[in-house]
């Protein structure tokens, strides 16, 4: 039996950021992992995807460089460099976090934790072999797994992958149906497309990414212009690689592909480790937490996709920050009683600001959000509807993006793009701000700091936006209000 200061079960984003800040505040820390270090976004989500996303994209403007000037012979991909790419990206990147927990002093375990209860961690090694640990706190960090629907012919079908297997193929598919017109399910069909697949999308919404600003989601489906879209429509069945599903008119049709990406969202994993057997408050939407990350069980805390709160890599970050300063401070170890049971449904609530002055908890209503390929889209705060629905009176600008300079130079005046910035009437407040277009995901970032430190219009106003660059769109915009 070892003896701890932290136990982390789970070294993911959340898991291994938590020890990073234990350790680095001298504190006694044991990372229990049981399969490799960085969870599912460095070793089999964001980062080979990204990674994968970027040779597609380095194609894609080889073939259309013509038009600024840049022409290439024979321009092809080879498809074994790409994977090669990827996996020296991801195993460096993984070297990179190991190295870290060992210079703050972080015990990296590689075992299957189970939580015995407040304070007590099994890890069996893959010999079968148990040690149980003890410390005076525990972070749950399990993570998620991808979503499964139960449709018919789906399960043990060679025919079907899920967003791990399709990161290993051996060839590009011809043909390949996705499943989900979510943000797995439009990268993915965006990255294939651009490599020459036949991609169709079947999303049983009426639009993709549906918590998408409603005027913006449309800009990234028509951006896609290779990709067809069945949307509104139920997939029924799956036969080998063909896809059966009905339209909203009760019309049946069949997708017929040489591969089926299931791509119907992530869940929360919540079993298998001991929750249930430990007293541990969780339903199948994750493990219940306030906003300090705490959970029912004194000094056992609880981050990232787990919880089910927002299952991204970035809140699981800022989550590992929030319970590794309450663990330091050594203030409340448990749970308050009248904690809502938070779900992936309620991502906009959000405590005030002005409530939690001083205080490190997790606030959710400034997560950004983005999604990644040759035309990126991403948000933060709240969209239009979101705003409507919460009585609030909105004032509203959108502009496209070739209203930037710099858009024009790089991307072409044909190329899409826009920009919307939502306020309340009544306060001046920057409620949302949404881009679809080059350079998406770099901006949001200072989006996310108008929407978390509740700035009005005129405060951006006066904020100087460097020239020439694509995110004056936004301040342009804000100009508009």
């Amino acid at each position: 039996m070892g003896s701890y200061d932290v136990i982390v079960i789970g070294g993911g984003p959340g898991g291994y950021v938590a020890a990073e800040r234990l350790g680095a505040a001298k504190k006694r820390v044991l990372l229990i992992e049981k399969a490799a270090l960085g969870g599912t976004c460095l070793n089999v989500g964001c980062i080979p995807t990204k990674t994968l996303l970027n040779s597609a994209k380095l194609y894609a403007h080889a073939l259309e460089g013509g038009k600024f000037g840049v022409r290439a012979q024979g321009v092809s991909y080879d498809w074994a460099a790409m994977q090669a790419w990827k996996r020296e990206v991801v195993e460096k990147l993984r070297g990179g976090v190991a190295a870290t927990e060992k210079k703050l002093g972080v015990e990296v375990v590689e075992a299957e934790a189970r939580l015995i209860g407040p304070g007590k961690v099994e890890a069996r090694d893959r010999g079968g072999a148990a040690t149980v640990h003890d410390a005076g706190a525990v972070i749950v960090a399990t993570g998620s797994v991808p979503a499964a629907p139960p449709i018919p012919g789906a399960r043990d079908n060679p025919k079907v992958v899920d967003s791990t297997g399709i990161l290993e193929l051996a060839e590009v598919p011809k043909r390949l149906c996705v499943i989900g017109g979510g943000v797995i399910g439009v990268e993915f069909a965006g990255l294939f497309s651009a490599l020459g697949s036949k991609v169709e999308v079947i999303e049983m919404m009426d639009e993709i990414i549906p918590f998408m600003d409603e005027e913006q989601a449309p800009i990234l489906r028509r951006a896609m212009k290779d990709v067809a879209f069945r949307l509104g429509c139920k997939v029924e069945s799956i036969e080998g690689a063909t896809v059966r599903y009905s339209a909203k008119d009760g019309s049946k049709a069949a997708a017929e592909a040489d591969l089926v990406l299931m791509a119907v969202g992530r869940r929360p994993l919540v079993d298998g480790w001991g929750a249930k057997e430990a007293g541990l408050d969780h339903s199948p939407k994750g493990v219940v937490v306030d906003e300090r990350m705490r959970t029912n069980l004194p000094g056992v805390w609880a981050v990232g996709d787990a919880t089910g709160r927002s299952l991204l890599a970035h809140s699981a970050y800022r989550m590992a920050d929030v319970a590794a300063a309450g663990i330091l401070a050594g203030g409340g170890a448990t749970r308050a009683a009248n904690v809502m049971r938070w779900s992936q449904g309620d991502q906009l609530q959000s405590i005030p600001r002005a409530l939690v002055s001083g205080a490190n908890v997790m606030r959710y209503g400034a997560v950004p959000w983005v999604v990644y390929g040759l035309t990126e889209a991403a948000g933060v705060g709240m969209t239009e509807k979101d705003a409507r629905a919460a009585g609030l009176d909105v004032r509203k600008a959108s502009l496209p993006l070739r209203v930037s300079g710099r858009f024009c130079a790089e991307s072409g005046f044909a190329a899409p793009g826009a920009v919307k910035v939502l306020a309340d009437r009544a306060t001046d407040r920057i409620l949302g701000v949404h881009v679809v277009g080059a350079y998406a995901s770099e901006m949001i970032w200072g989006a996310a700091a108008l929407v978390e430190e509740e700035m009005r219009v005129s405060d951006v106003k006066e904020i100087i936006f460097p020239h020439p660059t694509v995110c004056e769109a936004i301040r342009d915009a804000v100009f508009e209000l």
